[in-house]
């Protein structure tokens, strides 16, 4: 696993073992990427099943303002913390070991992109996002990977279906202001 581009490009990731691990593939990385590439610049970045970090450290290095890394597993977030300080992000980065409900709870921030990944079928996307949706600037969009056969509502508060793209078994879905369509 690499950083694809920007200041920490070719940059290698740790990433945990094991089948509880998921990391998001390179091609599906470069397909959210392509799709948010002109939103990152100045902006914050939620990754928040975090893993080992690859999102919001590639937001970072492709000029993202901050990243917030959210994951219940302590394994994770060391992993995420290592990553951190081997690409220099250490200022950018905000690393929460939590799971999400508490942090979405306790956040105060509003943010222009998050990343959701969490474990496929268990109803922590379908959970998660409209507390996300709640913690987003107007402007911002959301981008939900998940399996292809696992279904996801159109709308979560104010944020709706905009696009969702399919990658093998994997589909990529984002959410978009009603007001900014």
């Amino acid at each position: 696993m690499r950083v694809i581009t920007g200041t920490a490009k070719g940059r290698r990731l740790e990433t945990l073992e094991g089948e509880d691990v998921r990391p998001t593939t390179e091609r599906i990385k470069e397909a959210v990427f392509s799709i948010i590439q002109f939103e990152i610049m100045g902006h914050t970045f939620l990754d928040l099943f975090a893993g080992s970090g690859q999102m919001g450290i590639e937001a970072i290095s492709r000029g993202a303002s901050s990243a917030y890394f959210v994951d219940a597993s302590k394994k994770s977030l060391d992993v995420v913390r290592k990553n951190v300080s081997a690409v220099k992000f250490d200022k950018e980065a905000k690393l929460f070991a939590m799971d999400y409900r508490s942090f979405l709870s306790m956040n105060s921030t509003e943010f222009d992109i998050a990343f959701l990944d969490p474990p496929y079928k268990k109803g922590i996307l379908q959970d998660a996002l409209p507390i996300v949706a709640e913690n987003m600037r107007e402007t911002g969009i959301i981008i939900a990977e998940n399996p292809f056969d696992e279904q996801i509502s159109a709308n979560y508060g104010d944020f709706v279906l905009d696009r969702e793209y399919r990658y093998g078994k994997i589909k990529i879905s984002t959410f978009r202001h009603k007001d900014f369509l």
